[in-house]
């Protein structure tokens, strides 16, 4: 009879997944209501059940688990321990990841999701918009999506008046009765011409942008995005007063290309040849994409396909292998300084 050969990583996998077997939605359910009503006797009462049930299945999560989720005060109230803390968020999410993926189902059955019309903005990470219809394409592949490219305003507009069911936009944006969920984070670097003197450079640092950073996106397309990047700016030392305008990448590069000045464009984005990109030195600026679904009605299937995007991304990012950074030039101009983190996605304190 042949071996049976299991590697390590795959027996540690297999042993984790038989040792959480026993954790079913009841015991997050059970636990949540407790510490959220810090004591056994009213969850039993919310949850119509009884408190030695609640007490039997709250010792045994945590032994299976070997997490210890509260503490009793002496007044026999409950306190969530750091752990418990957490649980509560992530069994509210846990929970809620579990309704959305049985609404989804249900509309589905009910036939309710034909057509998706899904808008993306011109500041956005179309990867982002490109992954999203991908992943609602595994899960209906059926389902015709109508994609829709517009300036940012127009897209929120559609988005709340139910003429787009989603949209795949940057940041910032602010809506209360949108529903707003940052997606990815990129850092935005020098786009410049490979002949360009500040080529030379590992970083680049403000200083040296001022005066050649003269090409921008189009103040139209993203009022939010670019009010913020000279928000950015001016706290780095930069003031922007004259440049030429692009609505697009395309654009943007043909540009930068044609002489007319430097540009920020988003690290990992495709160049012409004859171009190429740099960090700014000292700095961590970022440009956030979100997806954004009216509130109060929406297809049931985007939350579950968001869900599912975020996941993929988590998993992609653990999966990248950062390579070692090259020995740094002695040259005062070619050091970083400690990074300080911004994005367009906020406004400044």
């Amino acid at each position: 009879m042949p071996e049976l050969s299991i590697d390590v990583s795959t027996l540690e996998v297999l042993q984790a997944t038989a040792m959480n077997d026993w954790a079913e939605f009841r015991h997050f359910r059970y636990l949540l209501v407790i510490l959220e009503k810090q004591g056994f006797r009213v969850a039993a009462e919310e949850l119509n059940s009884s408190q030695p049930n609640l007490t039997v299945q709250a010792r045994q999560f945590q032994e299976n688990a070997a997490v210890r989720l509260f503490r009793k005060s002496r007044n026999g109230r409950i306190r969530p321990t750091e752990t418990g803390l957490a649980f509560i968020a992530l069994a509210r999410l846990l929970l809620t990841t579990r309704d959305e993926v049985v609404e989804a189902l249900r509309a589905i059955e009910r036939g309710e999701v034909r057509a998706l019309r899904i808008g993306c903005n011109h500041w956005a990470d179309l990867n982002v918009f490109r992954d999203l219809c991908a992943i609602h394409r595994e899960i209906i592949p059926s389902c015709t999506i109508l994609p829709t490219y517009e300036d940012i305003a127009l897209l929120a507009e559609a988005v709340l008046t139910g003429e787009l069911d989603a949209a795949v936009v940057s940041l910032p944006l602010e809506h209360s009765d949108l529903h707003i969920e940052e997606i990815r984070k990129e850092r935005l670097v020098v786009c410049l011409r490979k002949d360009d003197p500040l080529a030379l450079k590992i970083a680049i640092p403000p200083s040296d942008l001022q005066g050649k950073l003269s090409v921008l996106f189009s103040p139209h397309r993203h009022p939010g995005a670019h009010e913020r990047l000279l928000e950015l700016l001016s706290e780095a030392g930069l003031s922007v007063s004259e440049y030429s305008v692009a609505s697009n990448l395309l654009e943007i590069q043909m540009l930068v290309k044609d002489g007319h000045g430097v540009a920020l464009v988003r690290e990992g984005s495709v160049l012409d040849a004859e171009l190429t990109t740099r960090p700014v030195a000292g700095v961590t600026w970022t440009v956030d994409t979100a997806i954004i679904y009216r509130a109060s009605q929406h297809p049931k299937t985007i939350p579950v396909a968001l869900r599912t995007l975020q996941q993929r991304y988590k998993q992609q990012e653990k999966m990248i292998v950062v390579p070692k950074r090259p020995p740094q030039p002695s040259s005062t101009a070619l050091r970083d300084d400690i990074p300080r983190s911004r994005d367009l996605g906020r406004r400044a304190s």
